[in-house]
């Protein structure tokens, strides 16, 4: 029962990282209809950015809890930065002509790996964080490690902020209206391109985050880390439906749950095969997913 327990809460904890990453993407492509492959150098630049800071700017922070939290802090604001960036250079002049924008996105991912490797090299880097995140909490018999707390109470903290915004802010109501109608917003006089800029630049907040509790799950980050999250992230929001918030949380908690118990009561790997056969499954039975719904917002 120990067993299952610490499965249980590990999954949530994977299942955390993928709806920080998912949200971002779903929101995106809500709003603009864009599929941002791209994404993955968010996670990047939100996990490097926060080892850099940490070995080169506060590393004379004597405390390890202070400097990991002051790192993580601009390896946030990193991110959010470059995805405004990536909105304002390369999506916006786009928006009208989605095959240009599915090949810039890949191009910026790979790009922006390979660029990643060449300056830091492809050896993984240990990620410096405080010590009683790497020990356990006994409960139920489980030695469950306490950042999978930390993962699974930002994710839930991210969805509770993210429905807020949403729903109780001038700009949520926005995007929310331009999802339904683009054409009708622009129509009242409102700058939907402002909203555009801050819904990838709260994407890429969310993916940042992602970055640095992968670093905290993990210990280390390498220039892939990235990459392979975002492939998971994208089953994820397949699953629970483009463009639902919600939907991702749900298929988010589904599939890091089901890896977890595979991967350990069948075999290392099988996890990773029944999360695909899974979205298949989901996309024969209801091809728009947990809660997905047509989606109006087009350039």
């Amino acid at each position: 029962m120990s067993t299952f327990f610490l499965l249980t809460v590990t999954g949530l904890g994977l299942g955390a990282m993928y709806f920080l990453i998912a949200s971002g993407l779903s929101l995106i492509y809500g709003l603009m209809g864009v599929l941002n492959f791209a994404h993955g150098a968010f996670i990047t630049v939100g996990s490097y950015g926060t080892w850099w800071m940490s070995e080169h700017v506060f590393d004379g922070v004597h405390s390890t809890l202070w400097r990991w939290l002051l790192s993580s802090l601009l390896g946030l604001a990193l991110g959010g930065l470059f995805a405004a960036l990536v909105e304002l250079v390369l999506i916006r002049p786009l928006y009208s002509r989605h095959i240009e924008q599915v090949l810039v996105t890949v191009g910026l991912q790979l790009a922006f790996v390979a660029l990643v490797t060449g300056i830091w090299g492809p050896d993984a880097k240990t990620f410096v964080v405080p010590p009683w995140l790497h020990e356990t909490t006994d409960i139920a018999g489980a030695h469950i490690p306490n950042d999978r707390w930390i993962e699974i109470a930002t994710a839930a903290a991210v969805l509770g902020l993210l429905q807020l915004f949403l729903r109780k802010t001038r700009y949520g109501l926005i995007i929310r209206a331009g999802v339904e109608n683009r054409a009708m917003v622009q129509a009242l006089g409102i700058d939907v391109r402002k909203a555009f800029t801050l819904v990838f630049a709260i994407g890429g907040v969310a993916a940042a985050i992602a970055g640095v509790l992968s670093g905290v799950y993990f210990t280390t980050v390498n220039p892939d880390q990235g990459t392979s999250l975002l492939i998971f992230a994208f089953i994820v929001v397949v699953i629970g439906g483009l463009g639902s918030i919600g939907g991702s949380a749900a298929a988010a908690v589904v599939v890091g749950l089901v890896q977890q118990y595979t991967n350990y009561y069948a075999s290392s790997g099988v996890g990773d095969m029944i999360v695909v056969l899974l979205l298949g499954l989901v996309l024969l039975a209801r091809p728009r997913g947990f809660a997905g719904a047509v989606v109006g917002a087009r350039a």
